[in-house]
């Protein structure tokens, strides 16, 4: 879901720009970029299981605040962000399964 988000926003930024602009964000065309490459990347290190518990601390801030921010006005869309917040906080709490790069180097050892 975060992949497709993610290079959409960055191949279409012009657009999401001017949703930015329309909720008052400064510089929303960086914004725009920056919101891309965080969605992007994010889900690329979930699906591959590398920084799992960090990458999904992240996502279930971001997913709360973008159901604030742009999503008041929608309440399937405001639900949705709610479950993927609790989803994402379960992953960090619990990491990644056995075939993550996490798991495989060591790097979930807390």
């Amino acid at each position: 879901m975060f992949i497709p988000a993610g290079f959409a926003k960055l191949t279409g930024a012009a657009g999401f720009a001017g949703f930015l602009g329309s909720l008052g964000f400064p510089a929303p065309l960086a914004v725009a970029y920056l919101v891309g490459l965080f969605e992007l990347l994010a889900g690329l290190f979930i699906v591959v299981g590398f920084q799992t518990r960090i990458t999904a601390y992240a996502l279930a801030a971001f997913c709360i605040a973008t159901a604030f921010i742009g999503h008041l006005n929608e309440v399937s869309a405001l639900l949705k962000n709610f479950a993927l917040a609790g989803g994402f906080l379960y992953l960090a709490q619990f990491g990644a399964f056995s075939p993550s790069i996490d798991k495989r180097s060591n790097l979930d050892n807390y």
